[in-house]
């Protein structure tokens, strides 16, 4: 699409509707703008609407001045405020022309479509809000496609997110049964473990006592056999004298 259509007119200020004393700041302003002047321009417009008069051309020269210096939001609001004043249909419709504008360059797609279609309906025969408005309406159309887009994917990216956080859940679940399990077969080995361990104790406490059984009742035999010997030494070793009854 070919590049926005511009309606930068200055409006001269009609002496029979306006008070004199506002005339010299509108026209030494009007000089400026034609001499691209644009910050100087705009100080003497503001001069005038400093007067309380507020004329409709010091408004709309404002804003022409304002876009010029690339202030689109200042611009935006000088030239709603000139097409709310005016009941010139055709002032009406190139205010609301370059507040399109304004709008389109803040990338406000929506309001300057809406400004476009108020310029149409103030004058059908403007066609440069026409071109602007078509403009307008498609690059709104590319906007809101490429917002669907973006959202289609951020809910993709979402959807993702969520399953993979499912997934990463569902991990972290099994690894904490898995810590769980493991924990259980250590439980049970350790359980086993110990109770090996008291088993091993109980045997060799049972060795041990039978051990000590059987050497106690080897001492025993021993000390049998001893006092058997000794008995049989002492009776073998005493000595009798038998005297014969002659």
């Amino acid at each position: 699409m070919k590049k926005l259509i511009i309606i930068h007119l200055v409006l001269c200020l009609s002496i029979a509707s306006q008070a004199q004393s506002a005339f010299q700041e509108i026209r030494e302003g009007n000089e400026l703008f034609k001499n691209n002047s644009f910050e100087e321009a705009t100080k003497k417009y503001q001069e005038s609407i400093a007067k309380d008069i507020e004329p409709v051309e010091s408004s709309y020269n404002i804003g022409n001045a304002l876009y010029r210096q690339e202030k689109y939001e200042d611009a935006a609001r000088y030239f709603n405020q000139a097409a709310n004043k005016t009941e010139d249909k055709v002032v009406k419709s190139n205010a609301y022309h370059n507040l399109g504008n304004a709008l389109l360059k803040e990338e406000k797609l929506e309001e300057s479509v809406n400004a476009y279609k108020s310029s149409l309906r103030s004058n059908p025969q403007n066609e440069e809000s026409r071109y602007n408005l078509a403009y307008a309406q498609k690059m709104l159309q590319k906007q809101q496609e490429q917002e669907k887009k973006e959202d289609k994917k951020k809910d993709e990216n979402k959807e993702e997110q969520e399953n993979k956080d499912g997934e990463n859940k569902d991990e972290e679940k099994k690894d904490e049964e898995q810590e769980d399990e493991e924990k259980k077969d250590e439980e049970k080995k350790s359980e086993k473990e110990k109770k090996k361990e008291q088993e091993k104790e109980k045997q060799q406490k049972q060795v041990s006592r039978e051990d000590a059984e059987k050497i106690l009742e080897a001492l025993n035999q021993k000390e049998k056999e001893l006092q058997e010997k000794l008995k049989k030494k002492k009776i073998k070793g005493v000595k009798i004298d038998i005297e014969k009854d002659w």
